[in-house]
């Protein structure tokens, strides 16, 4: 009998017994439990962690039954004692209903009633304190806390203060495990991001954060093998279904859905989300991307006047713990998983790009809205129409459509930097309709702002602000950027472009065929 898609689970138990499918990394988790005591694991949203905290619970209350047939089974120690456990799940909390501390509260009340101990009044501290050593007396505890950051990460942007008062509350609520040390087997946390000042980092100075281990890289989500090899029954089908030989399809995944790295010598990996959604439907959509919209990354990237994300090395301490008094955009791009490591540099500096198409699809669209100020589901039907009218040269057509979107945008994004905000609207426009575009391509006598690349043409773009459009064609001419490009015997367009920063659209654009 075919294994069912575990889609939306993240009960181990419900999973093993309900005969859904579960690529087995038990390895890693045997490796974990027995190197140590107090670990971190940072891993993007839907990606495996509450699994692998449903994982640990079960293997720690013995549940041997469960294991059959998977690596540890043979591995672990089943005669010991099962631990108390205290499972925490931030997530499931409630807080944005009812207020963190609140939430919490209840939480503890809970775990205190379910392990049969006598209620008692206290703080949040004292509650997590009375549970770990009543529960002591029966065997050492395991803590596991699922998405610890998330009190923290659901209020960044425009409701930061309270992303400043649950740090608070959280300091002194994971400061008391530090204390706890006697009574305690294991203690592994998750979440998306390593925020400074929450207690778990600078009280619990032996935390092991395994987020950028090399031996734990492909702890979270699936390798080519364990897609190959666990999948492969939904492979045959899904290629049947989609009309493709199975190579065709696997490489095709490969470009949507592959590509996160979390150690620059590690293998990449499948987001599982987006690969059991995928058997599910047998179609090739955004799906990891359209479980949570990226708002407050969106408008810090704005703000910054970031979008050539992959253009930007990053040193080491970008991925350090994070500041809410300084956040670093692209530290938290990469834990959040929208961009992956690439590469180290000889200068120790990371090279960083969208782990895949998926997520590159879909972070281009949104910053795309963010800069040229479209709806939701404008862009589409636009870019669509500017494709075809760039592949027959229709450039004054083309002006008149950039001009109407320009013209829906009723605020100014970059005041100091007007240039740079129409610049970066073109590029992700172009970016999104899937052509060739370099913006600031460097010539040997300078850089071309922008070109662009069809089957039928090569188009160099020049921008000036509040000068003329000639001048910036004249750029063209005097650089003579487009010999560069003759090797491609394709026409090669110059369009020189003039913005007018009192109405903040095109003035007036030239075209020459070089």
């Amino acid at each position: 009998m075919a294994q069912k898609l575990p889609l939306g689970l993240q009960d181990f138990g419900e999973i093993i017994r309900g005969g859904y499918k579960y690529i087995d990394k038990t390895r890693y988790v045997h490796q974990m439990c027995t190197s140590g005591k107090y670990f971190f694991l940072s891993r993007p949203r839907r990606f495996g962690k509450s699994i692998t905290i449903a994982v640990l619970q079960e293997l720690y209350r013995g549940s041997k039954e469960l294991f059959k047939g998977l690596w540890i089974e043979d591995q672990w120690d089943w005669s010991r004692q099962a631990h108390p456990i205290i499972k925490l799940s931030f997530t499931a909390l409630g807080f944005q209903q009812n207020g963190l501390q609140e939430s919490l509260n209840y939480a503890l009340d809970g775990l205190i009633k379910t392990h049969g101990l006598e209620p008692i009044q206290g703080n949040l501290t004292n509650k997590l304190a009375y549970l770990v050593t009543e529960l002591a007396t029966i065997n050492k505890v395991v803590v596991l806390i699922d998405e610890y950051d998330a009190p923290i990460v659901g209020y960044l942007g425009e409701e930061i203060a309270k992303a400043y008062q649950n740090r608070e509350l959280l300091k002194s609520f994971y400061s008391v495990l530090k204390d706890l040390d006697p009574y305690l087997e294991l203690v592994f946390i998750t979440g998306v991001s390593k925020f400074s000042k929450v207690g778990i980092f600078s009280g619990m100075n032996n935390l092991v954060d395994l987020t950028m281990n090399a031996q734990y890289s492909t702890m979270l989500g699936y390798t080519q093998m364990e897609l190959e090899q666990g999948f492969s029954e939904e492979i045959e089908n899904t290629a049947t279904a989609l009309k493709l030989n199975r190579q065709a399809l696997l490489d095709k995944m490969r470009f949507w859905y592959n590509g996160y790295r979390f150690h620059t010598s590690a293998e990449t990996v499948y987001n599982p989300v987006s690969i059991n959604m995928f058997f599910n439907v047998q179609e090739f959509k955004n799906f990891w991307f359209e479980t949570g919209t990226p708002s407050f990354l969106i408008k810090l990237l704005k703000k910054e006047g970031l979008y050539e994300l992959e253009l930007y090395p990053q040193g080491e301490q970008s991925f350090a713990t994070f500041d809410l008094e300084d956040l670093n955009a692209f530290g938290l791009l990469y834990q959040t998983g929208y961009l992956t490591l690439k590469s180290r540099n000889e200068m120790g500096l990371y090279e960083m790009d969208y782990p895949n198409y998926e997520v590159k699809n879909a972070m281009t669209s949104f910053l795309l809205e963010a800069y040229g100020g479209l709806r939701r589901g404008e862009a589409l039907p636009l870019i669509y129409k500017l494709e075809q009218l760039l592949q027959v040269r229709k450039v004054d057509q083309v002006m008149k459509q950039l001009q109407g979107m320009f013209k829906s945008i009723t605020y100014q994004l970059h005041e100091t930097y007007p240039e740079k905000f129409f610049h970066a609207a073109i590029h992700l426009l172009f970016t999104y309709m899937g052509l060739n575009i370099h913006s600031e391509v460097c010539t040997s006598d300078g850089r071309v702002d922008a070109l662009v690349e069809t089957a039928s043409y090569i188009y160099i773009f020049e921008f000036k602000l509040d000068e003329s459009a000639e001048k910036a064609l004249a750029q063209i001419r005097k650089k003579e950027y487009y010999q560069a490009f003759w090797n491609t015997e394709k026409p090669v367009i110059g369009i020189g472009v003039n913005f007018l920063s009192e109405t903040r659209n095109i003035g007036e654009w030239k075209e020459e065929e070089f």
